[in-house]
């Protein structure tokens, strides 16, 4: 049996690579006049070294580099790393370095709990944490490094093969959840980590959202485009064990996770003939794609593209079914890339502002009463001139199963 030998060296980065990321963070910090910040959410610790460990990562502009303070796994070396058993080991390890203590210190408030933030703002020497990491981590992740960028692509082409594969794994009389097994089996036999990581504690999945028939009308809890009762109350979102009817759309939303980097798709299939209703649906939801493509580009106001999302829907007499019927979507895109939900939000009251290498899902998508969800999702990368360029290239029409 083949096993991977990852490296011990903490940064599977390179210092290049690092070092732009690094150049980002290091910009917002000082724009947010943080002297220091200590990184302990695991995305950003992924994104930071490109892997994840238990522990700390202490950043400050006016060191030769992080330093990295690691209670688990504890082989990893590499300048900069010091093994500790509790956040309290941290100053004395900078004083050993000859290290001079911080005035002050930032860390995730958006992710760190509350019981944690004040231990290590006293462990660090404060009272009580004072800063907020979390929006300069975010705005550093939503532009994407050339490298970053290649991995998203990479995933695309791997989620699109498995798109592409998906009409001949349906027999007649499965159920969706009967269904969606047997494409996570295809997934991750293509090599899908499995893993699908969502920003904060109120949004949970698993693998995807495969919907048929009125379970697609199904108001879910989570900021979910669509919704879905799930097969039991503790994970009240997607399948729900109907079976698959003729003529019925059949909306897939599966994980796109191949290199720790996701893609976003959703393509619509159906057993039989697709009714005429669902074929409009889908085909407004392919026009609104390529019309927010062809608006992306970097200055373009994140709202703007709503706003035209919706104008278009409204104009078709399709606004009381877009972004879902019975509970509405708040949204018509994101930014993706480590996590599901990363800047910038597609949204109406959104002050975000594009930028080039941002990475975004458009998923213009409509709920019908008694017949179910339609529409597409692509991933788009962001460049200097719109078009933006679409990274998930499986068929856009409804897919007729085999």
């Amino acid at each position: 049996m083949h096993t991977l030998k990852v490296p011990t060296e903490i940064n599977l980065l390179g210092h290049d690579e690092q070092a732009l990321r690094l150049a980002r963070v290091y910009e917002g910090m000082r724009k947010a006049g943080i002297e220091a910040a200590l990184v302990r959410n695991l995305a950003n610790i992924y994104y930071l070294t490109g892997r994840i460990y238990r522990g700390f990562i202490y950043l400050n502009p006016a060191l030769d580099g992080p330093r990295y303070f690691v209670r688990q796994p504890n082989h990893l070396t590499g300048h900069g790393v010091h093994m500790i058993r509790k956040p309290e080991e941290i100053p004395s390890k900078l004083a050993g370095e000859g290290l001079s203590h911080p005035s002050s210190i930032a860390i995730e408030l958006d992710s760190v709990c509350y019981a944690e933030s004040v231990r290590l703002a006293k462990a660090m020497g404060m009272q009580a944490p004072e800063t907020n990491l979390s929006p300069v981590m975010r705005g550093a992740r939503a532009v994407k490094t050339s490298f970053e960028q290649e991995l998203i692509k990479r995933s695309g082409v791997k989620h699109s093969l498995v798109y592409e594969r998906i009409p001949h794994l349906y027999q007649e009389g499965m159920t969706d959840i009967e269904f969606q097994i047997e494409i996570e089996r295809a997934s991750r036999l293509e090599g899908c980590l499995g893993i699908f990581r969502v920003g904060g504690d109120d949004m949970e999945l698993f693998m995807g959202n495969i919907l048929t028939g009125e379970n697609a009308d199904t108001p879910s809890p989570y900021d979910f485009a669509m919704g879905g009762e799930g097969l039991n109350p503790s994970l009240p979102v997607g399948a729900n064990g109907t079976v698959i009817k003729p003529g019925l759309p059949v909306m897939v939303d599966a994980n796109g996770n191949y290199t720790g980097y996701m893609t976003d798709m959703t393509r619509c299939f159906v057993a039989d003939k697709a009714r005429e209703e669902a074929v409009k649906a889908n085909q407004l939801s392919i026009e609104i794609c390529k019309t927010l493509a062809a608006m992306m580009k970097p200055g373009v106001a994140a709202a703007d593209l709503y706003k035209k999302a919706f104008a278009m829907a409204e104009d078709a007499g399709m606004a009381d079914s877009f972004m879902g019927h019975r509970s509405h979507a708040g949204f018509v895109g994101h930014g993706l890339g480590i996590e599901i939900n990363e800047a910038p939000v597609i949204a109406p009251r959104s002050r975000d502002i594009l930028e080039a290498g941002n990475v975004i899902a458009i998923e213009p998508k409509f709920v019908i009463p008694g017949m179910g969800a339609v529409g597409i999702e692509n991933t788009y990368i962001v460049g200097e001139e719109a078009p933006a360029e679409c990274v998930t290239t499986a068929p856009e029409q409804i897919m007729l199963l085999d």
